[in-house]
This record gives structure tokens, sequence and C-alpha cells, in this order.
């Protein structure tokens, strides 16, 4: 049984508990049923989806590990399934944990500065594949922004002649649209790609969703640098936790 003040009926019940919050916005997919639950101000969510993360957790982090212990424990989240908590240590969870990593969200809603090279971003096609598979290969192996993967919208990358040599997924789940699998190749990095590709993708969801985000580990302080740069002010950090 899950302990709760108040029981969300739908995605627009938890959105409005939460106060609209961009990760919330992010997270809740537009045509997906959802299910939520009040605790003291700490609200948790699941989805009926398939695949990628089932749900979610704002609020204060002894609330949160409280309300996931009671998904667990209700046999509501699947093996290998995750949700996302505030930023937490998830020991108190226990043994239904196989898994977990911190990561900050970050978001925008303002147009990037220009970037030189940023006018090289287009869109890929399926045609790309090939090449972005050799790419990411490359460039970021450990990678789950993958061509063909049904949680990617689109692909955006830069090329150099007919090579391809940056690329960003468009893995946008909710209202917020959602910058993933940015990757440069090692020997064109120190370039200024990584910001031109950024902008560009950055440019472009801004003009379908009016706000952007993307997430990035907490010790990657040359990627954090420039994505303040770019205008990515506001951060939610967060630990996600991996179900047995």
């Amino acid at each position: 049984m899950i302990v709760a003040d108040e029981i969300l009926d739908g995605r627009d019940a938890v959105l409005a508990a939460t106060g609209h919050h961009p990760f919330v916005r992010h997270s809740l997919p537009c045509h997906e049923p959802a299910r939520g639950w009040r605790r003291a101000g700490t609200v948790c969510w699941l989805l009926a989806v398939e695949q990628g993360p089932i749900g979610g957790v704002i609020g204060a982090s002894e609330t949160a590990i409280d309300l996931v212990n009671s998904l667990a424990a209700a046999g509501a989240v699947g093996a290998g399934r995750w949700i996302h908590l505030p930023r937490a240590d998830p020991a108190p969870i226990g043994p239904a944990v196989a898994g977990h990593e911190d990561w900050d969200f970050l978001w925008t809603t303002s147009a990037p500065p220009t970037q030189p090279g940023e006018e090289r971003v287009v869109r890929l096609t399926e045609a790309d594949h090939p090449a972005l598979t050799a790419l990411i290969d490359e460039a970021f192996p450990t990678s789950t922004a993958r061509p063909g993967s049904p949680q990617v919208r689109g692909w955006y990358g830069i090329r150099d002649g007919d090579r391809l040599v940056a690329c960003g997924a468009d893995r946008t789940r909710g209202e917020v649209g959602f910058l993933a699998g940015l990757a440069v190749a090692p020997q064109h990095r120190g370039r200024g790609l990584g910001a031109a590709i950024t902008t560009g993708m950055t440019r472009a969801l801004l003009a379908r969703y009016g706000m952007v985000a993307l997430g990035v580990y907490p010790s990657n302080v040359p990627a954090i640098r420039l994505y303040r740069r770019l205008g990515y002010a506001d951060t939610f950090p967060l630990t996600s936790v991996r179900f047995a």
C-alpha cells in the first residue's frame, strides 16, 4: 500500500501538484497515462511506458525515499526500470536497487549567444545512421542515445567534408526539448564544435518548445562550464535508481 496525503489522477494533476516544474514537464510524456501521489509536499509519479524511466519524485529527499520504498514494496516498479529522485543516497531503499547514478538536469528558456560554426548544424536522416553509429562508437561509446532508438525523435550533426564529426539527439519526452548524446569526434575536439552543435540544437528546439534541457554528470566540469556559457543557468540535481 502506498501511503499518501493525496492521489493524483493523470498528467495534469501531477504537473499542477509540482508547480509545473521543468523537470516534471520534461519527464511526463504528453500523451501517456500517469498516476501520482503527494505526501507532505513531495510528489511521486509513475508512467505506463514500456521503455525509458518509469517514474520520478520531486520534493524532500527523505520523503522521496519513503515513497519509492512504498512503490517497491507494492511491486509497482518492474525489474530493470529506473526512477529519478532528487539528489539522495539511495542506500535506504535497500536491495531493491541494482544501481544508481547522480546527474544534473540543466535547462534554459533563452537563446544562446551566437557561436562560430553553428550554421553548419543540420538535421540528419535515416541515411546518416551508419555514420552516426560510427561516430558515437568512437566519440561516446557509453551513450544510450543510438540511431534507431524509439526514444530519439531526431538527430542533428556537423560535417567536415563528407564526414560526420559532431552529433546530438533530440530525445524530447514531454513538453520540454531535450538534448542527448552530444558527441564530437576526438580528432576534431578543441575547435568549438561542441558549442556549435549544442547551440544549433538549442535554437531549433527552443523554436518548438520554448524551453530546452539536457543532462550532465556533475563530474564533467568542462561540459558544465560550456552549458552555463550557452545559457543553461538552472539546475536540478538528481539521483536515478535502477531496480533489481
